[in-house]
């Protein structure tokens, strides 16, 4: 019975609290894919790009290129040759993929490896993994429940009534403006 007398703002703060400790996962999830993404390049940072070029003989089909491909044990494995131009043929392989000049024999190709930790925080982020998006809708809402929760946990001079609102304000605006402003 005593705890049905407590005041909102004691049960906001509760709520807040171990829902907050209960989303630090999803928040390291969220917050280092979402980094992550925002800064990638052009290139997914899942996956170490690994960047290679290599001298065949001049002038092969791609039965050719197929042959002495598959003859060095060294390079990654090939699973097709498909002509683009008179001059190039797209080198298609496990994990890659590269061009062969014919009439230079230079192939530059590259080739893609997971970085797992990164790979799976991303596949959640995206939303790629089955059933995830019940996770990312309770994320998603917790946020919510935060932002609002957070606003009438402190009282007085430094809470939403005091210099909270101008915080607020300001937090409002930096969206705004920056839609404006693009």
């Amino acid at each position: 019975m005593k705890l049905l007398n407590k005041s909102l703002s004691y049960w906001l703060r509760v709520i807040h609290r171990d829902l907050g400790f209960l989303m630090v996962g999803l928040c390291l999830v969220y917050g280092v894919s979402g980094f992550l993404l925002n800064h990638m390049d052009g290139k997914d940072p899942a996956f170490k790009t690994t960047e290679t070029k290599v001298e065949l003989k001049k002038g092969m089909n791609a039965d050719e290129i197929t042959a002495q491909w598959n003859a060095d044990s060294d390079l990654p494995h090939l699973k097709k040759v498909l002509k683009i131009d008179d001059e190039h043929y797209r080198i298609m392989l496990e994990g890659g993929v590269g061009i062969y000049n014919s009439l230079t024999g230079v192939t530059e190709y590259e080739t893609h490896e997971k970085r797992p930790v990164i790979y799976w925080f991303n596949r959640l982020h995206y939303n790629r993994v089955n059933g995830w998006s019940f996770m990312g809708d309770f994320f998603a809402f917790s946020l919510v429940f935060f932002a609002i929760s957070g606003l009438f946990m402190i009282k007085g001079k430094n809470g939403i009534v005091g210099r909270g609102k101008w915080y607020l304000l300001i937090g409002i605006l930096i969206p705004i403006l920056y839609v404006i402003l693009s």
